[in-house]
């Protein structure tokens, strides 16, 4: 058993609002590993802005201090893992092995803030994916990379599916910053003209992001107001839901569409609709297409005419809809947070 410190000074959060309240990819992504670490027998420990010290699902939560040099963090660890932060590479100094886990694209490194303490640290970066470990220049200074994607949750991965082809539902259920404008845009002009019994459920809001939400709320919302106004073409903003309300709702989705973007380096949105064998068309934008098996468990269109015939297809073609269904049930729902744990595991080594 090793002892295991993770950090994070982001929003809000910990193991129980991830249960209860739509949290981010990120945030998400960060209480899953911790307990599946934790369920691996690991001693784990987080510090993060929640609100109170509790121990949930084998993970003790603590408060982190929010002034320099975060006092209640520990000396020693076996493996600390530094989440995102600048301010946190240097911390937990005498710990064995330290990761410094990123998320986002990685040319927000490049700046002296973090360069100085990537250099002096030195830390394995873990990236979540093949695209996103191309972010990161070769001459940037690092103790070692690795790509270690997210895990599926295990709700999706074991959640019953459905039995048959369900009604021409389509869904989306990312940021409204990251295309849902131009999704709009499609749905409008090629889509819901042609399946006119269709609807696009919305499922995204600025509460998901927490304080990083709320300084892009009105940008949202303009988005979001849009696709408010467009309710006579099917289109249904639902808000933001809970990973079980996700759930039945994919459950009930005939396709996800979503375009794909820059900054999107996993997208866990994807993951969670192949995982419920939803079919998923994409566009070959950033990290999408490491998601989506172009032509077996949804398409990756080349253009705007490809994806909006690909959408139609899939929203009406009850075999090609099983067929794909199918697929992604054999092959998307393979790579677990046990075995992204196990992966990180791999460093103590």
């Amino acid at each position: 058993m090793a002892r295991i410190v993770m950090a994070d000074d982001g929003i809000t959060f910990d193991g129980k609002v991830f249960e209860t309240k739509p949290l981010g990819g990120v945030e998400s992504s960060f209480v899953c590993l911790a307990e599946a670490l934790a369920k691996r027998g690991h001693d784990v420990a987080v510090y993060n802005k929640c609100q109170g010290r509790i121990v949930h699902n084998g993970v003790e939560w603590v408060p982190i201090d929010t002034e320099l040099p975060y006092g209640a963090m520990p000396e020693q660890a076996d493996l600390y893992i530094a989440n995102r932060g600048d301010r946190l590479i240097p911390l937990v100094p005498q710990a064995k092995h330290t990761v410094f886990w990123i998320h986002n694209p990685a040319q927000y490194l490049l700046k002296w803030r973090y360069l100085w303490k990537l250099w002096r640290r030195r830390p394995m970066i873990v990236f979540i994916g093949t695209y996103h470990a191309g972010t990161y220049p070769t001459w940037a200074p690092d103790g070692g990379r690795m790509v270690i994607p997210y895990g599926i949750p295990e709700p999706f991965r074991h959640a019953e599916t459905a039995p048959a082809p369900p009604g021409p539902r389509a869904v989306f259920t990312s940021n409204p910053l990251r295309s849902l404008d131009w999704l709009l845009d499609i749905w409008s002009r090629g889509i819901y003209p042609h399946v006119p019994q269709a609807e696009l459920h919305v499922f995204a809001g600025a509460a998901v992001y927490g304080s990083v939400g709320d300084a892009k709320a009105k940008q949202m919302n303009d988005v979001l107001e849009r696709a408010q106004s467009m309710k006579q073409e099917g289109v249904v903003v639902r808000g933001p839901a809970p990973k079980q309300q996700l759930i039945e709702e994919l459950r009930n989705s005939r396709v996800m569409l979503y375009r794909g973007d820059l900054n999107e380096t996993f997208c866990l949105a994807v993951g969670e609709a192949q995982a419920m064998g939803v079919p998923t068309v994409v566009q070959s934008i950033g990290s999408v297409v490491e998601r989506v098996v172009d032509g077996v468990t949804g398409f990756v269109a080349e253009d705007d005419q490809a994806f909006i015939q690909a959408a139609r297809d899939l929203l009406t073609n009850d075999q090609l809809w099983l067929e794909q269904h199918q697929a992604a049930l054999k092959t998307q729902r393979q790579w677990s947070w046990d075995d992204a744990a196990g992966a990180f595991e791999g460093i103590l080594a």
